[in-house]
């Protein structure tokens, strides 16, 4: 009985590892099943930029940085002027700041070739809320209104909270 339970736990050992190493592989190496998009942990930092908050938060979410690569917060600083259809211009001072803000603050674990505009046109933003978890009728609600409008599921959204437990969809 004894050898019975050695080899059981032996097995069950080498399973939990191998799945461990899957998982690794799958989400943070190798293009994985995001396409090498891994934008680790989207939590604020621990010092928030004022200029930042101000700017960012009194149109949308002010989006936490490790939501997207660091390319992609220069390009979208470089072109406020033309930001979404809107002019978000932005003296060049406040633009350096909030840029150095985002780029010291980006995902550093980004490995796909691509540097979206839109955290929603990345593939995991894509597979987190495909048509089976989120239908498109959800993205029309009033309450809801886009993609972009993280705060209507997400309750702590502006400070970095995406956990999938506290999502409630508005009706």
């Amino acid at each position: 009985m004894h050898k019975i339970f050695i080899k059981f736990a032996t097995l069950s050992l080498l399973a939990l590892v191998a799945c461990t190493v899957q998982a690794d592989d799958s989400f943070f190496g190798g293009g994985g099943k995001y396409g090498g998009e891994n934008r680790g942990k989207p939590l604020m930092p621990a010092q928030i930029n004022a200029n930042w908050q101000q700017e960012c938060a009194a149109c949308h979410l002010a989006f936490p940085p490790g939501l997207l690569p660091a390319a992609s917060w220069t390009k979208l600083v470089a072109g406020l002027d033309k930001h979404f259809g809107v002019d978000a211009s932005l003296d060049p001072t406040q633009a350096s700041d909030i840029n150095a803000f985002l780029v010291q603050h980006a995902s550093n674990r980004w490995s796909a070739k691509t540097a979206p505009l839109r955290i929603s046109a990345s593939a995991w933003f894509k597979a987190k809320h495909n048509e089976r978890e989120v239908g498109a009728n959800v993205w029309r609600r009033p309450a809801v209104k886009g993609p972009w409008n993280c705060g209507a599921c997400h309750a702590g959204a502006d400070k970095g909270d995406f956990s999938e437990h506290s999502v409630r969809i508005p009706k």
